[in-house]
């Protein structure tokens, strides 16, 4: 490992983590699915963006019906993906690149072939009966309560074998782990430490707040009528018209997310970054990362939503300082489970244009950050036919929600058949769309998406104000947004043109405008003027 790697203990606070979507990265032997050693072989690409390290999803042992979410075997790799031979070799290439490597944690829930499942449904007496969360029915044989399942239908489902429900927060698949039980909670921190022990920097922890259910299975109310719904779920789905106060978010998560955290300690250097869906997220994230002895960071879907307005973003950063005291946020503006940015902020907006300034702004802001695979290209969502559609949730809800497939397409390498993902038909088909965006068409063009984030990233790592500083948003107008981050005697404002026309506005302070980011901007005294499209960083003067 990079001697500098082993001293930066904190690179992950304000550090940038590319997340990758193994099926769709690379394929390295021609079956239409990405693999391990296709990620191995495009490292160097991604050590190239200036980021400080790879998240990525899940490729353990798993029949695939959630695609890696729904795990069979948690310490080993699916046939689909390669070997753990193949995953070492990947963490030897990161580590001497300089990246950090951290991978999914799926522990809430299990796939229904794992062992533990199989052995906890046989009957109501054997060792892991209590491992899952089961239920006897009502006295109408109908499920134990009201809650839902994120992907449709009940959150529970009969199983003659017991004659009892049991709980799945996804799909019937998936069966919640029962939290409660000690030996659960053991048993995956021990899974956690095989990964930790082969060297891996940290965790991403999938549904983080979905651990602990409430153990009286009380209902949850519905959502008073005019208030807002849960982020995180499409409109169409009922699962949002309920108030989620007792399936998730449960007051016992906090003991255990202190034992994950005394576990991470145990490797120095390592870190955890939890995703969180709640009915208030940015009070979960603060809750779930304050007091330095929980998780290190989380993300919520704040940003992985619809409004992209300044108004928005400002009551979005208003609101996380008010709540977070010494929580650290990791901002996301795209996964692989939402609509990729560039269409769902971006729609209407210049294509070329508008992704880098949205890169701008969420490199500039307090936190570390998430960067989807595709997003340093400008990606928009691709179309994805109905016959072609895999995801589950999408084949649930159809028309109204689509499902999380065309976010999920293949990478575009190259301007050739697949897009130079694959030399067969892909998993999912290659976006016409993204042929012209592929980071071959990208590399030797300065005024690129891709350029732009190897230049900002480049910018932001010079800057420790961007990288660690202090946030205090200032008022430059309602259609600019605008903050000062300062660090280390350093202050810097950052100012965003999100939209199509030139704005101009009236600093609050005197400053010089930096070069070296790749945007524009013209200052006359206190005057900046922003075209659109552009963002401006003035060192401010004391």
């Amino acid at each position: 490992m990079d001697p500098k790697m082993q001293d930066n203990l904190t690179w992950w606070r304000g550090g940038v983590i590319y997340q990758i979507y193994p099926r769709s990265f690379m394929d390295s032997n021609g079956d239409g699915i990405g693999d391990l050693a296709g990620i191995t072989e495009k490292l160097d690409y991604v050590a190239s963006l200036n980021v400080d390290g790879i998240w990525l999803s899940p490729f353990f042992t798993s029949p695939m019906l959630d695609f890696g979410y729904d795990v069979s075997d948690y310490r080993d790799v699916d046939p689909m993906f390669g070997t753990l031979d193949d995953f070492k070799a990947l963490l030897a290439k990161a580590h001497a690149l300089g990246l950090r490597v951290m991978i999914d944690q799926v522990i809430s829930h299990s796939s229904d072939q794992h062992p533990w499942f199989r052995e906890s449904r046989a009957d109501r007496t054997n060792p892991r009966a209590d491992w899952y969360v089961w239920a006897d029915p009502k006295p109408d044989g109908t499920p134990p309560n009201n809650w839902l399942s994120i992907f449709g239908g009940p959150a529970w489902t009969f199983d003659s074998r017991r004659r009892q429900y049991y709980l799945h927060n996804f799909l019937t698949s998936q069966p919640d782990l029962n939290f409660h039980n000690p030996e659960v909670r053991k048993a995956q921190l021990d899974n956690m430490r095989f990964w930790l022990e082969l060297g891996v920097d940290g965790f991403r922890l999938d549904t983080v707040n979905f651990y602990f259910h409430d153990p009286a299975l009380t209902d949850n109310p519905p959502v008073p009528a005019g208030s807002p719904k849960t982020l995180g779920a499409p409109d169409a789905n009922p699962y949002t018209w309920q108030r989620h106060v007792h399936d998730i978010s449960r007051p016992e998560n906090l003991d255990f997310l202190k034992d994950l955290r005394a576990l991470m300690d145990e490797f120095p250097g390592t870190t955890t970054v939890g995703e969180i869906g709640d009915d208030h997220p940015l009070e979960r994230m603060a809750e779930y990362t304050a007091g330095g002895d929980k998780l290190h960071m989380a993300y919520t879907f704040d940003l992985l939503n619809a409004p992209h307005s300044p108004a928005y973003l400002r009551e979005v950063i208003e609101r996380f300082q008010r709540l977070a005291g010494d929580a650290w946020p990791c901002w996301a503006t795209s996964n692989h489970d939402v609509v990729r940015s560039a269409t769902r902020w971006g729609q209407g907006e210049d294509p070329m244009a508008y992704p880098k300034v949205a890169l701008a702004m969420l490199f500039s802001l307090r936190g570390s950050v998430c960067l989807y695979q595709g997003e340093e290209l400008g990606l928009p969502e691709a179309e994805v036919p109905f016959e072609r559609i895999q995801d589950p949730y999408g084949k649930v809800l159809w028309p109204e929600f689509k499902g999380r497939d065309g976010c999920r397409t293949p990478m575009p390498w190259r301007q050739a058949p697949q897009g130079g993902f694959s030399r067969v038909e892909p998993w999912l088909p290659v976006e016409e769309r993204h042929l012209p965006l592929a980071v071959e068409a990208q590399e030797n063009d300065p005024d690129s998406p891709l350029a732009a984030t190897r230049t900002l990233l480049a910018f932001r790592a010079a800057h420790p104000a961007l990288v660690d500083g202090e946030l205090s948003l200032v008022d430059v107008g309602e259609e600019l947004l605008g903050f000062i981050r300062e660090a280390e005697g350093e202050r810097l404002l950052c100012v965003f043109n999100l939209g199509s026309k030139t704005l101009s506005t009236t600093l609050p302070q005197s400053g010089t405008l930096l070069k070296g980011h790749g945007f524009v901007a013209a200052l006359d005294d206190d005057n900046l003027t922003l075209p659109a499209y552009q963002a401006a960083y003035l060192k401010l003067d004391r």
